[in-house]
């Protein structure tokens, strides 16, 4: 999950680099009065996106699996602790 995060902020570092080349060479335009660095923000988020969109999607993907089987494995100790609980209550109610 982290190897994705730093490749997705490496993809914005690259395009907000390119922007702010372009904004401030006078290719791009620039932004209205003192907004323009949140203009080259926004523009680079707005590029990165899709980029990132596709040439992660592997990366994406294998980021997903792990997520996946963090949360089965979750989902099945609170299973196998709420079945002892259970069971420690069964037992317990016997007894009376």
């Amino acid at each position: 999950m982290g190897r994705y995060t730093l490749m997705r902020l490496g993809i914005f570092a690259g395009c907000f680099m390119v922007v702010w080349g372009l904004v401030y060479s006078g290719i791009a335009p620039r932004g209205l009065g003192g907004s323009n660095f949140m203009w080259v923000i926004l523009l680079s988020l707005v590029i990165s996106a899709p980029i990132s969109f596709v040439v992660l999607r592997k990366e994406r993907d294998r980021a997903s699996a792990q997520v996946v089987a963090r949360v089965d494995r979750v989902k099945t100790n609170l299973e196998r602790n709420r079945n002892q609980e259970d069971t420690a209550d069964d037992t317990a109610r016997e007894g009376i």
